[in-house]
C-alpha cells in the first residue's frame, strides 16, 4: 500500500447556503473538525486543510495543517492543487474532499484508496448516486503540477483534468464491493454534501451515529464491561452517555486500535468505542 494523504477544502464561497459551511456545528464538532478527524481515521499520511486567503478556520484536530490556497476565485481545483502539492513530499496518493460531508465514512476513503492501488490510475473518480464525485476522489499526488498547469491555461473545471491523466471510474456496485462499506454505508451517504440551509436543516434532523460501547476495569462497574449500543457522534458524547468523562484518568480505544483523549473525535456507523482507566496503565 502506497502512503496516503486527506486533502480537505474549506475555503469555498458558499453562496447557496449563505454562511461559511466550515463552522457549522453537527452533533458536537463543525463541519470542517469531523472531516478532517475523519480523514485521519482513514489515511496514514499528512491530513491538510486548503484554506482560502484570510480565511478564518474554527479548531482542527491535532495534527492537521493548514495550507493557504495562493489565488482566490478560481475553484476547487485551485484548492486540490495546494493540497496535492502540500503533501506530495510525504505521500504519492490522496483523498481529496470538500468540507461539507458530515457523513463521510472511513469505510468509503479507504474503499477509494484502495481501488488507487488496484488499478494504479492516476485519479480513482467515484461515480456515486447518480453524479461523478471530484471531490470525495483518489487523485495521485504528483498531479499538483498538471493540475496548476491547466488553470494557468484556463481550464478550471474538474472535468478537464480527466482528458490528461489516467481516470479510472468506480460506480455504486464497484464501490460496494468492499464489504465495510457495504455494511456501513449501503446507500453511499459519504458523498452527500450539505450545500443550502434546507441541506443543513436535514443533517441537522438525523440521528447520530450508533456505536457499541464497553467499559472496562475500574470503569466496567457492577454490570461488567457488557457490550451496549448507544447513539453518539463524538467520542465526548459516548462517555456522556455511559457516565464518563474524558480526562486524564479515562482514555478510549476504538475498534480495538489507537488510543484517544479527544472529546470531539468522530464516531461512525460500526465503530465500537473501548473506555479503559489510564491509571491502571490504559
Amino acid at each position: 500500500m502506497q502512503t496516503a494523504a486527506g486533502v480537505v477544502l474549506a475555503g469555498g464561497r458558499s453562496s447557496r447556503m449563505g454562511r461559511p459551511k466550515a463552522g457549522l456545528a453537527w452533533h458536537g464538532s463543525t463541519f470542517l473538525y469531523r472531516t478532517s478527524a475523519l480523514l485521519g481515521r482513514a489515511v496514514d499520511g499528512p491530513v491538510v486543510v486548503v484554506a482560502a486567503p484570510g480565511q478564518t478556520l474554527p479548531g482542527l484536530p491535532d495534527g492537521v495543517a493548514v495550507v493557504q490556497d495562493p489565488v482566490e476565485g478560481l475553484g476547487p481545483m485551485q484548492g486540490v492543487a495546494a493540497g496535492l502539492a502540500a503533501v506530495a513530499d510525504r505521500a504519492e496518493i490522496a483523498f481529496v474532499c470538500s468540507t461539507d460531508m458530515p457523513f463521510l465514512h472511513p469505510a468509503f476513503v479507504r474503499r477509494v484508496l484502495r481501488g488507487m492501488d488496484d488499478t494504479k490510475a492516476d485519479m480513482l473518480l467515484p461515480f456515486a448516486r447518480g453524479f461523478r464525485q471530484p471531490l470525495a476522489a483518489g487523485y495521485r499526488t504528483s498531479l499538483a503540477g498538471l493540475i496548476t498547469t491547466l488553470i494557468g491555461e484556463g481550464d478550471l473545471r474538474p472535468g478537464m483534468l480527466f482528458k490528461h491523466c489516467e481516470v479510472v471510474q468506480f460506480d455504486d456496485a464497484q464501490l460496494l464491493d468492499d464489504s465495510a462499506l457495504k455494511r456501513f454505508d449501503p446507500e453511499l451517504e459519504s458523498v452527500v454534501n450539505v450545500n443550502t440551509p434546507e441541506d443543513y436543516a436535514t443533517a441537522l434532523g438525523r440521528r447520530p451515529p450508533t456505536v457499541v460501547v464497553e467499559r472496562f476495569g475500574a470503569l466496567a462497574g457492577k454490570d461488567g464491561h457488557r457490550p451496549t449500543e448507544i447513539e453518539a457522534a463524538t467520542l465526548g458524547a459516548a462517555a456522556d452517555a455511559v457516565g464518563l468523562t474524558l480526562d486524564r484518568h479515562v482514555v478510549a480505544a476504538v475498534n480495538g486500535d489507537q488510543v484517544y483523549r479527544d472529546a470531539k473525535l468522530p464516531l461512525v456507523t460500526g465503530d465500537s468505542v473501548a473506555f479503559l482507566s489510564a491509571d491502571a496503565g490504559g
